[in-house]
Formats: structure tokens, sequence, C-alpha cells
């Protein structure tokens, strides 16, 4: 009997008598066992009924051995195995359902300890291996002396193609036991692509298959980051099983009873392959901390999330908050639009300005000819700071917040991965006004959060941007002053000037529909002089971006070469 379950393994079975019946005067009768296997903790557990048969034997009843007394079908020389049925991970889509995360070819590099003499030269290949694939040594090495003479232990895994993997099949040649295994694993486009909001999967910790309550077993495949890690439950399915007849000489099997695997479901996000690639390939040499993010104003879908390599695996695309500088001067335009101000309204652009006994400038590089009285559309084409900050009268206590919520930089944000937008606290008069107009001070907002804005210009109305479409829950909020139709189309003129009459005029050329723009540079930390943030963000067609780099000495020579080779590129 033991011989028999031991396919079976550590499966709780209980055996149960469900029924007797006897015939005394024939000495003979049948007893009827109930069995349950509870295969999967989750799942109804595989019930059935078996009769073993009695005959009487002085004073008490005996049965006579045989295998179906453990399964009704189950014969001579049979045993009884189960296997785990896995289901198939689930893909992450992109815009118009085109698979992002799907399975792509991999191989996986390691030593097989079959293929070894012995455990010393077992362990002269592993230290080999690790080398040659640049993998810690000392785990790997111990791992390989610690497993079975039958095991693969893996050391890395490689995408199919790239130039790592063909490095290190020649250099495995020869190594005894080194082996290159091919596979399928769900992997994005590229390593980079989007890697801090689509995440990666792995095997589980030890702690994922505790807190699983059996969900999850040693060796399964798991998110560990990013969307798969949050979206895993969807993603992962799961598995079935099957219990087999298995002839315990020739290993032939026969099925007897299974509940199939429950496929994973995909999840949907708005990620445009052609607009996350072109992203990326942007910012690849960018060294700060740097983003770009591209959303399309009349669904507000996030078409591109993309963060440097600067930013070392975080997300900055939708985490990273920052002064926004002068890109918040949209946001001031509106407010100050609602004060009765239009763009061919008269303002004061002076050198400097002092406030409170803080003084005040333009940027170094603003046009010398830009000062005086200008009209406000000159001001925001130019940048003109100490023109908003003459203004600052005009605004109560609310005035920019309110208008920070009709362009949605602070409507709560919806992206369905975690993810900020604005800050746009309450000023005190004076020195905080001031710097509030020219979007510092308090005032804080995420790559997400200017594209929004401009996305919210373009479409006139406040746009709810939004990366995860299933999985997920979206709040629904409204602006309790909504863009109104005339400011909307006030504060398209506005950017538009800053391409062809201000900073921006470098864009003017780039093809496509017209752009509309707005530079942005913001003052940080404490050095003499002090550091800059670069930002820009600029609308073409149904398309809002805002770029960011984190030290760079302007938003129109620094963050503004970016914007163009990104447009660019989408539009080859």
């Amino acid at each position: 009997m033991g011989r028999i379950l031991d396919g079976m393994g550590e499966i709780p079975h209980t055996v149960t008598i469900s029924g007797i019946a006897l015939d005394e005067d024939a000495r003979r009768g049948t007893v009827t066992l109930e069995h349950s296997w509870r295969i999967h903790k989750d799942k109804k557990p595989w019930v059935y009924r078996s009769t073993a048969p009695l005959r009487r034997e002085d004073e008490s009843w005996a049965s006579s051995w045989s295998p179906t007394i453990l399964a009704p079908s189950l014969e001579q020389g049979e045993g009884l195995q189960a296997r785990r049925l896995d289901a198939e991970r689930g893909e992450i889509l992109g815009d118009g359902d085109t698979a992002l995360v799907t399975d792509r070819q991999v191989v996986r590099i390691g030593v097989d300890r079959s293929q070894t003499t012995s455990t010393a030269q077992a362990r002269r290949t592993a230290r080999a291996v690790a080398k040659l694939v640049d993998v810690e040594a000392s785990p790997f090495v111990k791992a390989v002396e610690g497993a079975g003479p039958q095991a693969f232990v893996e050391a890395i895994v490689l995408r199919s193609g790239s130039p790592e993997l063909a490095d290190a099949r020649r250099g495995i040649t020869g190594l005894p036991g080194a082996r290159a295994v091919n596979d399928e694993i769900p992997l994005a486009p590229s390593s980079s692509f989007a890697r801090p909001i689509l995440g990666s999967v792995g095997p589980a910790t030890a702690e994922q298959v505790a807190s699983s309550k059996g969900a999850i077993r040693t060796g399964d495949v798991v998110g560990t980051t990013g969307l798969q890690q949050t979206q895993d439950a969807r993603l992962r399915g799961t598995p079935g099983y099957v219990v087999e007849a298995v002839d315990l000489d020739t290993e032939s099997t026969r099925e007897l009873h299974s509940v199939p695997a429950v496929d994973g479901k995909p999840v949907r996000t708005t990620l445009d392959q052609t607009h996350q690639e072109a992203a990326e390939s942007t910012l690849a040499q960018v060294e700060p901390t740097s983003a770009i993010v591209a959303i399309r104003p009349s669904d507000g879908h996030v078409l591109a999330a993309a963060s440097g390599p600067g930013s070392k695996g975080v997300s900055t695309a939708t985490l990273g908050q920052y002064a926004p500088g002068s890109t918040f001067k949209v946001v001031t335009s509106l407010a100050l639009l609602r004060t009765g101000i239009d763009p061919q309204t008269p303002v004061p652009c002076t050198k400097t300005t002092t406030v409170d006994g803080r003084s005040f400038k333009n940027y170094d590089d603003y046009p010398a000819g830009g000062t005086g009285d200008i009209t406000f559309a000159t001001a925001i084409a130019n940048s003109c700071n100490t023109a908003l900050i003459a203004e600052r009268e005009r605004l109560d206590d609310n005035s920019l917040s309110e208008a920070a919520e009709a362009l949605g930089l602070t409507l709560p944000p919806a992206l369905g991965v975690p993810g900020e937008l604005g800050d746009v606290p309450t000023p005190k008069a004076g020195v905080d006004l001031a710097a509030q107009t020219i979007g510092q001070g308090q005032i804080l907002s995420t790559p997400t959060g200017m594209a929004t804005v401009a996305a919210s210009v373009t479409r006139g109305s406040a746009v709810s941007p939004v990366l995860v479409l299933d999985g997920s829950a979206r709040p629904s909020a409204r602006p309790g002053r909504p863009l109104s139709g005339d400011e909307a189309q006030q504060l398209r003129s506005l950017m538009r000037g800053v391409v062809t009459d201000g900073s921006a005029a470098f864009l003017g050329d780039v093809p496509g529909e017209p752009i509309a723009a707005k530079t942005g540079t913001a003052e940080y930390g404490t050095d003499e002089p002090p550091r800059t943030h670069a930002w820009m963000i600029g609308t073409q067609g149904d398309l809002a971006v805002a770029v960011f780099v984190e030290d760079g000495p302007g938003g129109a020579s620094t963050a503004g070469p970016l914007l163009e080779e990104y447009l660019r590129q989408v539009q080859q």
C-alpha cells in the first residue's frame, strides 16, 4: 500500500465507512468506503467510493487485499500519483490590447549536477559560471554543492538573441556540467521597457509561500515588483491537478480524475509600445534622474511613462514630486484669466522685483528686449517671472488651487499603479504667494501631473489620467469650478505663443500638427547659485507630454531637446 500511494506525497487522505452489508448466513459481506483527498486547498476534494469484500472468520470479519480498495479502477501493479496543472500566466497588454508582457524565449545558464563527476568538479564549474555571467559566486556555489545529483541549478536567465547570451554560450563551452537550457517566461519587449511600472516575475519567496495560505507553492513563478506584483492574483490564475494511475514498472499513466487549471486573466494597460520605446530611447543617455510622460487627452490614457537610467529603478514618471517651475505658469495663467486678465492685457516685466525683502528675477537667458510693459501673452511666451509676480495681488487664497484642480493637477489620481499628480497648498501672502505664481514655494508635481495639466488644456476639461484598465477601481472626481471652453482656448493660445514667439521656438519645425508648449526651470537646494530642475510640457494634436530632468541649466536648453527628439521619433 505504501508503494501504491507513494506518488500522492503528503496529500491528506481520509477514509470513512459509508455503509456495511452483511449476510450472516453466507458469512459474506461488503463494506463501502468513502475516500477524500484534499489535493488542492482552495478546490473541492477528490471524493469517491470503493468497496471491500468481507468474510466471516470465527468471531470476526476480515477482508482480502486488492488495489481497488484504494481506487475503484486501480489495477494490480499500478500506483496513484497526483500532478499539479500549472495555469498560464496572464499577459500584460498595452494600448489597443497589444501584448507587452508575454511569453518570450529565454535561456537559463547554470550547472547540471548529473553532468559532473564529483562535488569538487561541480564546485569548480559553478565558480567559473558565476564569474562568466557576473553573479555572486558564494551563494551560487553553495546552491550547486547542496543540490541533488540530478539537479539543474540556475545562475542567470538571459533573453534569446542578447549579446550577453552569445558570450555566455561561448564561455560555458568545455566547462563540465555547464548548460544552457531553453525556456519561455513572461517578459516585456526589452529589459528596460517600463520596468518600474510593469515590474518583474521570479520564483516565489518563502515569505510569499507562507502568506498565500496554500495558493502559492515553492517553485511557483509570481510577480515580485510593479504591476506583476500588485496584479499577481489576477495574472497568476489558479492551478489545477490530475490524479493518474501509473504502472509501477513502465511508468505509463492513465488519468483517473482531474480539475483543470484556470489560466490567469490579462491586465490591460494604456501604454503604447511605440511611445514608450521612443521615450526610453530619448532618455537613454540622460545621467540625472529624468522622466517623460505622454497622455492622450481625448481619453486620458497614459501612452508613455518612462523613467531614465538616472532614476535607478524608481518610477520618477509617476512618483517623483518636484517643484514644476514655470510650467506651472499655465495654472497661474488660468487663475489670472479668471480675474479678468486676457492675453492682450499689459503687464510689467522688470528685470527684478522684490517682495517682502526677497528679490526675484527672470531666468539668466531671458531676452533683453522682453522687459517693460508687455502683453500677458508675451509674458507667458518669454516666461517672465516678474510679470506674473506683479499680478499676484489679483489672486485670492484659493485662486491657484482652484485653477490647478480645474486642470486636473490636484484631483485624486486614478492611474491604477502607485502614483501622484500634484500638490498646491494654500499660500501665505507675500513671498509664498509670489513663489507659487512661478511654480516654486510649496508647489509640487510629478511628471504625470504636469502632463495632465497639458492634456487638460488640449481637451478643454480636467483629464483624469489612467494607466491600468483592469483589476482596479477608478475614483471619480470633478473640479469644483471646471475649465470653461473660452478659458481652454485662451490657454491653448498662450501655450502656442511659446512656440511661435517665445522660448520654445525651436519646436516650430517639428513635423505634424502645430505644437504648443511651456518651458520650466525650478530652483532647489541650498547651493549658490542654486541648482535647477529642468521641465518642459508640450502638446501636439491628441498628445500631451511632460519632460523632466532633475539637474539641468534650463527647461528650454535641457528638457526642450528631449521633447523635440521624442516628438520626432513618434512621428516616424
